[in-house]
């Protein structure tokens, strides 16, 4: 995921704290093989009247999630941020700064993005393409709701189930094996340079507090003003003193090292101890299904730390 990526996440969790609800339920009316079928979406209410066979993804959770619910022969393109699975139809298309006239020119039968910067739905809606919209999600439970939605926009259902309760009983399995390992261990997850953090209100501060941890960022917005997403100071960081610090951005050239070399952190015990650990950026970054290896990567960061 490029720089742009990591920036988008902040546009994409801004207007959902602006929009409608991020949780998406289905329902459907009979006929064909379960077409035509109304998905609820942040942007309303959204009938597809045929099974889709040349969807596009402006949005690399969305890829992720569509892969996961069996949906990739019906991908037919894909944004130039979805670089997970590598069999995604990577093209030149920005979910961003998206073209309609590029967009069109696929000839799509669905456009799932996350972000919309102006009139991009409603150019679709005026081409007659079927659109669906979702931003990020604000809990674990809105992953499951997103993935159910797309299985059925998407005639895959049954599939999206059954990738949802893997997802479920994933993730517990790593929590049962970490119990109480996390009780009273501090965190600070920094998701760049600039010390941009995520909060426990958040979705990847939910899935945190799984472990029972307590995240250090919490009193830096207690009002919720920042969405969960505050701007720390050095000063800030370092006078909490984390047990673990998690970086999201060794991707952009941060890593355990880079954390050890900046002026004052060295007095903090995360850093004397090496408990610094590095995440892969992508995962650390997107809510589809690879949340089990971001899960993964905390339990594992939780266990260095208790060997010491």
């Amino acid at each position: 995921m490029k720089r742009t990526a990591l920036c988008g996440l902040f546009v994409v969790v801004v207007a959902a704290c602006s929009g409608p609800d991020s949780a998406a339920t289905t329902t459907s009316t009979l006929g064909g093989a379960g077409f035509p079928t109304t998905v609820e979406a942040d942007n309303g209410s959204v009938t597809i009247d045929q099974r889709p066979v040349a969807i596009i993804s402006l949005s690399s959770t969305a890829t992720e999630m569509l892969f996961a619910i069996g949906a990739g022969p019906q991908v037919m393109a894909v944004d130039d941020q979805s670089n997970y699975p590598t069999e995604a139809p990577v093209t030149d298309l920005s979910g961003f700064t998206p073209n309609l006239e590029a967009i069109l020119s696929y000839e799509p039968d669905l456009v799932v993005i996350t972000f919309d910067p102006g009139e991009l739905i409603a150019g679709l809606e005026t081409a007659g393409v079927p659109v669906l919209s979702y931003t990020a999600a604000f809990t674990i439970d809105d992953v499951y709701r997103q993935m159910e939605a797309l299985g059925a926009a998407t005639g895959n259902s049954e599939i999206a189930q059954q990738a949802n309760e893997t997802i479920e009983a994933d993730l517990a399995e790593i929590v049962e094996n970490s119990a109480g390992v996390g009780d009273d261990v501090t965190y600070y997850h920094e998701i760049d340079a600039l010390l941009y953090t995520v909060t426990s209100s958040t979705f990847f501060g939910e899935i945190y507090g799984l472990f029972g941890m307590d995240n250090v960022a919490d009193p830096a917005d207690e009002d919720g003003s920042f969405f969960g997403y505050p701007q720390l100071s050095e000063e800030y960081v370092v006078a909490s003193d984390p047990n673990i610090i998690y970086l999201a951005n060794v991707l952009y050239g941060e890593s355990a090292e880079t954390v050890a070399t900046r002026p004052g952190w060295d007095v903090m015990t995360s850093v004397k101890n090496g408990d610094i650990v590095e995440l892969d950026s992508d995962v650390a970054s997107r809510w589809g299904p690879r949340i089990v290896e971001f899960a993964q990567s905390i339990a594992d960061g939780l266990e260095e730390y208790q060997r010491g």
